[in-house]
C-alpha cells in the first residue's frame, strides 16, 4: 500500500460497532459503488461486537474500493484487509499507543501478509472529548496550535512514518483548521491524511485545497447516506 504527496482521495470511515449486521450495509454498499470514494477504513476506538472481520470480508465482496484497516487497538487485524494504517499516537505520551499495541499485533500483522503503513498520528481538539482520547488516555493538541501539530508531523516523518494522520475524533464538533493543515502539509514530505467533523462536499474539498492529500469522512455518512451522492464528481471542484 502506497501513497503520494499528489495524492488527492477520499476516504470514508466505518465503524462495524455502529452496525447490527451485514446487512444493514446494502444501502451504504449501494451509495459507495456510486459515489467517487477512493478508499473504505475500517476500525473504531472499541468494537464490542462481532462484526469487524465481517465487515471487512462483506465489504470485499460488494466493493472493487481497497480496504485498509483504521485500528483502534492491536486485536483490530485482519487478513481480510487489504492493509493496515499502523497507526502510532505520537501527539499522545501513552507508550500503549505509541508502541505497546503494536508489539502485540506483531506477529498477527506478519501473519496476516497484509500490506502495512506505518502512520503518524495525531489527535486534535474537537471541541469535545472523544472516543479515541478517552480510549488512549491522552490530550488532542489544540486546535490553534498549527506549530505544534507540524513540529510533532516532522519528527515523526524524521523516525520513519510513511504518512501522517490529523484527525479530531469521530463526532467531533470541529475540523482540522485550515491554517493547521497547511503548516503541515508544508513542513512534511509525506502524505497528509485529515479527519473528524468532517460534513459536507465542501468541506472535503476545502481540504484538499489546504494539502490534505487524504480527506476521511465518517460520523456524517454514518448520520445521512445521502451525502454520498455529493461526492460523485468531487475533485473536478479542485
Amino acid at each position: 500500500m502506497e501513497l503520494n504527496k499528489t495524492d488527492r482521495k477520499l476516504a470514508i470511515l466505518i465503524d462495524p460497532d455502529k452496525w447490527s449486521s451485514t446487512d444493514q450495509m446494502s444501502d451504504l454498499v449501494h451509495g459507495l459503488n456510486h459515489s467517487n470514494v477512493d478508499l473504505i477504513l475500517v476500525g473504531g476506538s472499541l468494537i464490542t461486537n462481532n462484526l469487524f472481520d465481517k465487515t471487512i470480508q462483506y465489504l470485499k465482496l460488494h466493493l472493487n474500493i481497497p480496504v485498509i484497516i483504521f485500528p483502534g487497538n492491536g486485536l483490530q487485524v485482519s487478513a481480510k484487509a487489504d492493509g493496515i494504517l499502523l497507526l502510532s499516537l505520537i501527539s499522545g505520551r501513552n507508550p500503549e499507543f505509541l508502541i505497546g499495541q503494536h508489539v502485540l499485533a506483531a506477529p498477527r500483522i506478519a501473519s496476516s501478509g497484509i500490506s502495512v503503513l506505518p502512520t503518524g498520528y495525531l489527535l486534535i481538539d474537537g471541541g469535545k472529548p472523544t472516543g479515541a482520547s478517552y480510549m488512549s488516555a491522552t490530550m488532542p493538541i489544540p486546535l490553534d496550535q498549527s506549530r505544534i501539530a507540524a513540529c510533532t508531523a516532522l519528527a515523526g516523518e524524521q523516525l520513519g512514518m510513511k504518512a501522517i494522520y490529523l484527525d479530531c475524533g469521530s463526532g467531533a464538533n470541529n475540523s482540522v483548521s485550515i491554517e493547521m493543515i497547511e503548516t503541515v502539509s508544508k513542513c512534511i514530505k509525506i502524505p497528509l491524511i485529515v479527519g473528524g467533523g468532517i460534513r459536507t462536499a465542501s468541506d472535503v474539498v476545502e481540504k484538499w485545497n489546504a494539502g490534505a492529500n487524504i480527506v476521511v469522512v465518517g460520523t456524517a455518512i454514518e448520520k445521512d447516506l445521502n451525502l454520498l451522492n455529493n461526492f460523485a464528481g468531487l475533485k473536478e471542484e479542485i
